[in-house]
């Protein structure tokens, strides 16, 4: 018996030390996935400044990555909050629930701002700039999905001036999300992360980052009189800094600091700058691409956004803008070299929308285009529905080119509400600059060309948009006839860059038509994880190798 037992010992310890020397054949991923977003960046201007760029930027990711030269949004509206949420979960705003930067729930009436959260504080920050959080998005991003895939041990951090930009791509599982409070000069988050930041943000608030770049003053990087794609520096189309002086450069940042105050460098160059600073500084103290687990950031930069709409397309301010960005991301590339390796990253490059021309530059060059006003239209809509169905305060508003009715009110007044809806359509219809009006509920059935019809029924969200969908003319937008803006679905809207670099990816590209909602797909595809759980997209093949 007790050679038995000897000989059973013998075997159990003979299986325990075989067990352990098993190695696991770890799946290869990169260390660290990168993912910028340059808020309002037109797919041309890839190529409409390229002979104003160094080597190391966008040259870098044309030469050595992969493009999608036609990378198109699948949704209306085209603004920045549903862009950064589809690129992260390749869904759209009738399936994410994020249905613009605010939107109305239609049922209640209430207002609500994409990452508004009463029920969290501001950390950093005592103001309601704080108190903001992922909650009201309906589905998992690709980097919760990584989260979910490692454990929770990969890393993910969202930053960006906008609290939307830094938070919607981060998910809900996030280890941080950190954004830029215009009121007190600080980078901040919420309780929803944390309960105090880490000191490596603290000191690096300390530095007084504001002050200190714009300090600089903005001029041009060249010589003005080498800013060949753009238009004179002082036009009709462009948005002063201060009323009734020129929209021209050079710019005196450090006087404007002390007259509007620290969220005057968003727009300026140099709020990218911040940015990156911001960037580069989490990916030194949380060692992230450094240990076993593959590390996400998400960075998005806005001031191409605010100087947009601020000089619109045609700009100085924008070409320079452009330029001073391609220098950072070289700065930014090479910090990634150096601190991750150059074959332990992937990074991809997208914008959340891009811009129309400006109205009065269409029209100074005999091209169609005009500024559609939305509230003398909203007063011509509550008439008509208190003259028609004697309903006062019968439409909430026109918001995202799209009519909130106040079915409260109409339900009180026992107003069919389908009778309601028809005679608002009729009515736009007739209206100026109006191509398509919409039934939202109908949206399928509708007389409009296929990929508007698509785009309009992938933007419906039954409980967070508006019932009906206004469609204008191509040039016709909602806003002044200075700077620009965007929210269509015309190709000056939709057309955005999109490029991977770095491990496991291709180099070259592709002229077929992808989607924005395809970029998730694709990254879940690389990393071999699985993709987000309102995924529509597909993976992008010809990128990964």
């Amino acid at each position: 018996m007790k050679k038995v037992f000897l000989t059973l010992c013998m075997a159990l310890a003979l299986f325990a030390n075989g067990a352990n020397a098993v190695e696991k054949e770890k799946v290869e991923r990169p260390k660290l996935v990168v993912g910028i977003v340059v808020d309002q960046m037109r797919w041309d201007y890839l190529y409409r400044y390229y002979d104003m760029y160094g080597e190391g930027g966008f040259k870098r990711l044309l030469a050595n990555g992969f493009s999608c030269e036609n990378m198109m949004l699948d949704y209306v509206p085209t603004v920045t909050a549903i862009g950064h949420t589809c690129i992260y979960t390749g869904s759209v705003p009738s399936i994410h629930g994020i249905a613009g930067n605010d939107f109305i729930i239609e049922r209640t009436g209430k207002k609500m701002y994409c990452t508004d959260d009463a029920t969290v504080r501001g950390v950093g920050s005592d103001n309601a700039a704080g108190k903001m959080s992922p909650r009201n998005l309906m589905v998992t991003t690709i980097t919760d999905e990584l989260r979910l895939a490692t454990n929770m041990r990969s890393k993910t951090i969202g930053i960006s001036l906008k609290d939307r930009a830094a938070i919607l791509p981060a998910g809900h599982t996030a280890n941080a999300a950190y954004w830029f409070d215009a009121a007190t000069g600080r980078w901040i988050s919420s309780t929803y992360y944390m309960k105090e930041l880490p000191g490596w943000v603290e000191a690096y608030n300390k530095t007084n980052p504001v002050a200190r770049l714009l300090s600089q003053g903005w001029n041009t990087m060249y010589p003005i009189e080498q800013y060949t794609q753009s238009t004179d520096d002082d036009t009709r189309y462009e948005k002063p800094f201060v009323k009734g002086q020129a929209p021209v450069m050079p710019v005196k940042t450090a006087e404007l600091l002390k007259t509007e105050g620290y969220g005057v460098i968003r727009n300026t160059p140099y709020g990218n700058t911040m940015t990156l600073q911001m960037a580069e500084e989490a990916l030194k103290n949380e060692k992230m691409g450094q240990g076993e687990y593959t590390d996400f950031l998400a960075v998005s930069l806005s001031s191409t956004d605010y100087i947009g709409h601020q000089f619109g397309a045609n700009a100085v301010e924008t070409e320079d803008t452009y330029i001073r960005l391609d220098k950072d991301l070289a700065d930014f590339f090479n910090f990634l070299d150096e601190n991750v390796g150059s074959e332990n990253y992937t990074l991809f490059l997208t914008a959340d929308h891009a811009a129309a021309h400006n109205v009065r530059f269409l029209a100074d060059h005999k091209i169609g285009g005009e500024a559609w006003k939305v509230e003398a239209l909203e007063a011509s809509l509550d008439s008509l529905v208190e003259a028609r169905f004697n309903v006062k305060d019968g439409v909430r508003a026109i918001m995202n080119y799209q009519v909130n009715l106040n079915r409260q009110n109409l339900e009180s007044a026992k107003a069919d509400y389908q009778q309601v809806k028809d005679a608002v359509i009729d009515f736009l219809k007739e209206q100026r600059g109006v191509a398509y009006v919409i039934d939202q509920e109908k949206a399928a059935m509708a007389a409009v060309p296929e990929p508007i019809r698509e785009r309009v029924i992938n933007g419906y969200n039954r409980e967070r948009s508006g019932a009906i969908q206004i469609v204008l003319n191509p040039g016709w937008y909602e806003g002044d006839e200075r700077g620009t803006t965007h929210g269509v679905w015309c190709p000056y809207d939709a057309h955005v860059p999109l490029i991977f670099m770095g491990w496991g990816v291709n180099r070259g590209k592709t002229f077929r038509e992808t989607h924005l909602t395809d970029i998730s797909a694709t990254l879940a595809a690389l990393l071999k994880i699985q993709m987000p759980n309102g995924c529509i997209g597909q993976p992008i093949t010809e990128i990964i190798k």
